[in-house]
């Protein structure tokens, strides 16, 4: 099941409309507030946030939905009509899965959605497991330990989120191999849909920033090939 904020009516009712029609269960809410009460009542597989809402901004929510132990871990997708780099840069920062501009195409968000909720049931599912042997990456200066969930550059921790840490492990474990940006979307966001988005892009952005932040060398490893996608450079 998948919770939907969004204050704009008309929005509303066609993005439920095309969920529905697509078999996805979604329960809408027009504010922070009823969404929040209704999480205490029920926790969703997933949430559609809208950023610009009249009481409290998506992004303050989605802040709170990553603070709380219970919540942390579901799905989120931001939408809005801020489609400025700062914005989808934030909400990434705070833990968003992905973000999409509108206006959107219904296809697009069916796609999207039933992506959020592949990776909810598969969180859901996924047992406990001993470290396996080859849980610790190595690519240059950078130092990946799956099982502790943990980065290295330089020997300096670097924090990263979720989706930074998974795109990062997947460059890993095929570095100086060029991996196209549908490739990316298909194992690391598990899309099938890939027209005219930039959630990798941007994604890549922050992970280079904030390798940067570090260690200017392990942000040159990430290195873009124009009109195919991006490799980890190896020394």
């Amino acid at each position: 099941m998948i919770y939907y904020v969004e204050d704009d009516p008309n929005i509303a009712d066609l993005t439920m409309y095309a969920l529905r029609q697509a078999g996805i269960e979604v329960v809408g809410f027009t504010n922070a507030d009823d969404f929040e009460q209704a999480c205490i009542q029920r926790l969703p597989d997933a949430i559609l946030l809208d950023i610009m809402l009249p009481d409290k901004d998506g992004l303050s929510i989605l802040r709170d939905l990553r603070a709380n132990p219970a919540t942390e871990h579901i799905p989120v997708m931001m939408l809005s009509a801020k489609s400025a780099e700062i914005d989808k840069v934030t909400g990434i920062d705070l833990g968003a899965d992905d973000y999409l501009a509108k206006p959107y195409g219904m296809m697009e968000l069916v796609s999207r959605a039933r992506a959020l909720l592949r990776r909810a049931s598969k969180v859901q599912n996924d047992a406990p497991t001993q470290p396996a042997e080859d849980a610790m990456l190595n690519c240059g200066v950078i130092k990946l330990d799956q099982a502790a969930h943990k980065i290295w550059a330089e020997d300096t921790e670097v924090i990263l989120t979720p989706k930074e840490f998974g795109l990062l492990i997947m460059l890993m474990e095929n570095q100086n191999h060029v991996l196209s940006r549908a490739q990316l979307l298909e194992h690391v966001w598990e899309w099938s849909f890939t027209d005219n988005t930039r959630t990798v892009d941007v994604h890549v952005q922050t992970l280079r920033q904030k390798l940067g932040e570090v260690s200017s060398l392990a942000a040159s490893q990430v290195e873009t090939i124009r009109g195919i996608g991006y490799t980890l450079r190896g020394q």
